[in-house]
């Protein structure tokens, strides 16, 4: 797995911090080289147990693994979490549903160790990953990220909300994007950001070997992926951190 990580040479980090630099947020295509953006799409498609994040509120935010979704009992309560997130969202309340994988998690409670997921999340930690973010956020303090593998697949969103953990070393919040490359529009699952009076000012398509990079506390969602969507979108995603 030695291209599993590896970053595009040609990346153009001033005028990707320039635009960071005006807005706080920023699209990085082609991230990655083509080689390894197949192998961490390799990884995530095949090679991932997909488990569910639901939440209705900050305070009522859970986890399901893939082995307890496939259980009748299992199944039943994340019917029930995903019922309490829409419940949620239906009173313009913060909400979500997605499925995920929780690469830190996983690494903290041994789930399996030297996985593909624990890889990438060492790549996400190394000098060349964080070197980039420094170079493009001009936030010299960086200096670990987590990560979560998550799925928008038809019905998944993540309501509005503003990642406001400034305390916990939050600093950049980042997206690293394997979508089909022809995803349409009409599918849901921008990365949308508003104003203070709920207006889109900017929203970025998902698309393959793509890295977002925002600054948080931000006001942000993911939208909403129709029934009618053929797939979902995939992505490696969490915070790059101060401490």
């Amino acid at each position: 797995m030695k291209t599993l990580f590896e970053l595009n040479p040609v990346i153009d980090r001033k005028a990707h911090a320039a635009q960071f630099a005006e807005t706080g947020r920023v699209q990085v295509r082609d991230v990655l080289t083509e080689e390894a953006a197949r192998e961490v799409l390799t990884v995530l498609a095949k090679g991932t147990p997909w488990g569910m994040a639901t939440g209705a509120g900050d305070e009522n935010r859970q986890s399901f693994r893939m082995e307890e979704v496939r259980t009748q009992d299992g199944a039943a309560r994340v019917n029930a979490a995903a019922m309490a997130a829409q419940n949620n969202s239906a009173r313009g309340e913060y909400g979500f549903r997605f499925a995920h994988y929780p690469i830190l998690t996983a690494i903290q409670e041994g789930w399996d160790p030297g996985s593909a997921h624990e890889i990438l999340l060492e790549h996400l930690n190394a000098d060349d990953f964080i070197n980039l973010a420094r170079d493009i956020t001009g936030i010299g303090g960086l200096i670990k990220a987590d990560g979560q593998a998550s799925l928008f697949a038809p019905n998944h969103y993540l309501g509005r909300h503003i990642d406001s953990h400034v305390a916990e070393g939050w600093e950049v919040a980042y997206v690293l994007n394997f979508a089909p490359p022809d995803w349409h529009p009409d599918w849901g699952g921008y990365l949308l950001f508003l104003d203070d009076d709920g207006d889109v000012v900017q929203g970025f398509r998902p698309r393959y070997n793509a890295l977002n990079l925002f600054k948080v506390p931000q006001s942000h969602m993911v939208s909403y992926v129709p029934p009618f969507a053929p797939v979902g979108r995939m992505a490696i995603t969490g915070w790059l951190r101060t401490q």
